[in-house]
């Protein structure tokens, strides 16, 4: 049996990815991040939807139309597919714990 909230990475010097599962239609990914945020340039331009859910601590996406929303512990989202999206803040003083589960 597993657990996604324990044997979390000791090193968080960068946002550590994890796939937990992969198929053809889908991928499901645990992500932990500390203080990590998407690359300054560019967006994330997925050819997947993106059904992402906050586990532990907080993060916050900003959409390229502008919109900003802030998740934290048990909220989720559906990104579609070419949504163009980046991670803009997550919190630095605690683990954030995502599932991200990636399907066409």
């Amino acid at each position: 049996m597993n657990n996604l909230l324990s044997n979390l990475p000791v090193d968080l010097s960068e946002e550590v990815f994890q796939t937990l599962l992969s198929h053809e239609q889908l991928k499901i990914e645990r992500i932990v991040s500390q203080g990590h945020t998407s690359p300054p340039q560019g967006w994330y331009d997925q050819d997947e939807h993106e059904w992402v859910l906050v586990l532990q601590g907080a993060g916050e996406l900003t959409f390229e139309d502008g919109r900003v929303t802030r998740l934290s512990a048990g909220d989720y989202l559906n990104i579609p597919a070419h949504c163009k999206h980046k991670v803009s803040w997550t919190d630095p003083e605690q683990e954030t714990v995502w599932l991200a589960i990636f399907y066409r």
